[in-house]
């Protein structure tokens, strides 16, 4: 603690991400980047970038990108916001739409940095408890709420709910902001996209960090009525009105432009996704179903931490949260098939 902290600085609880380790030989399941690097085209776009772009301050308003990223989702310009990865989007629009609302609804195991910005915009919250499957009960939410978020799919589960169950969330809640985190829903979940121009109240939250390949790049953006953009650009440009370089503008663009690599790298992780879940099965543990590029999966023959423990001693990365309801379970993500290989290789013999 330091004399000179603001009040309140020391009692934040900040979010902790995953291991990030540059040693050698390490297989690195833990932080659900993509086991493939981000498209060939996008890799020349930003090396394309001149010097006399960098020595200019970069377009505040990412004109370009938000052009592109309309055009491909089938909206207007006017919907998009893009900031520095999801994280900054979705800190923003805690800013923008929760503050002196009330309570702040999300699940009791979703993404651990909700609470966390809901502490540091002092924004009280209510959880709702997933079910004994792990499902997110949406229709169990409580009324009178000044705000819903939950990620679809959930992480760490990686369990989805329906467009028709988000939809019917909306209707219940019409005035309420609902955000739907969608940072894994390439890999296999509804997205709520269609449901913009029917809901005032929806904003969907994206991200290029996981099936885009570009967690370097830190990307993010949201979706949703102009109203609700504009209120994320006010707070943007309260903050910083400069929020992606021209490297990031560059690279984001050329990387939704190129959708055969995108449905390719896809498909592959979907893939292994099986593969890795009916090799954890054949191994005797456990698997939530995911639409996620990640498996949360336990074996009670030993604890989550032991499981940790020992595949970290084999140079293996996977994530564990200690916490109530997932302690024994591992959060895996998924590699490629090789991978996935000696994951399973691994496992057999602990």
């Amino acid at each position: 603690m330091s004399r000179f902290w603001s009040q309140g600085v020391e009692g934040l609880h900040p979010y902790v991400p995953g291991e990030q380790s540059n040693q050698k030989g390490l297989l690195k399941l833990n932080t659900n980047e993509s086991p493939y690097a981000p498209s060939p085209v996008a890799l020349e776009a930003m090396a394309s970038v001149s010097g006399d772009l960098l020595r200019r301050y970069p377009d505040p308003e990412s004109k370009a990108l938000r052009a592109t990223l309309a055009a491909y989702h089938t909206l207007t310009p006017d919907q998009v916001f893009v900031g520095n990865g999801s994280d900054e989007v979705l800190g923003f629009a805690f800013r923008a739409f929760f503050v002196g609302k009330g309570a702040l609804c999300f699940p009791d195991i979703s993404y651990s940095f909700y609470p966390v910005w809901a502490q540091l915009f002092d924004i009280p919250t209510t959880v709702l408890p997933v079910d004994d499957a792990y499902a997110i009960p949406l229709e169990a939410m409580p009324e009178n709420l000044g705000g819903i978020i939950f990620p679809n799919p959930n992480a760490p589960t990686g369990i989805a709910v329906t467009r028709k169950r988000i939809e019917a969330l909306l209707r219940r809640h019409p005035d309420t902001v609902v955000i739907v985190d969608e940072a894994y829903v390439d890999y296999g979940a509804e997205t709520a996209l269609e449901l913009i121009d029917q809901f005032d109240n929806l904003l969907i939250v994206r991200t290029l960090s996981k099936s885009r390949g570009l967690a370097g790049l830190r990307v993010g953006y949201a979706l949703g009525d102009a109203a609700l953009i504009e209120g994320l650009v006010r707070v943007k440009d309260s903050f910083n009105s400069y929020p992606l370089d021209a490297f990031a503008q560059a690279g984001a663009l050329a990387s939704v432009n190129d959708e055969p690599y995108f449905q390719e790298t896809v498909a592959e992780v979907v893939a292994a996704r099986e593969l890795l879940t009916q090799g954890l099965v054949d191994l005797g543990f456990e698997v939530l179903p995911s639409s996620a590029n990640f498996v949360l999966a336990r074996n009670l023959r030993k604890t989550g931490l032991e499981w940790h423990q020992a595949l970290r001693e084999r140079n293996i990365l996977v994530r564990h949260f200690n916490k109530p309801r997932l302690s024994d379970w591992l959060r895996i993500t998924v590699g490629t098939p090789e991978e996935v290989r000696t994951l399973l290789q691994a496992l057999t013999l602990l």
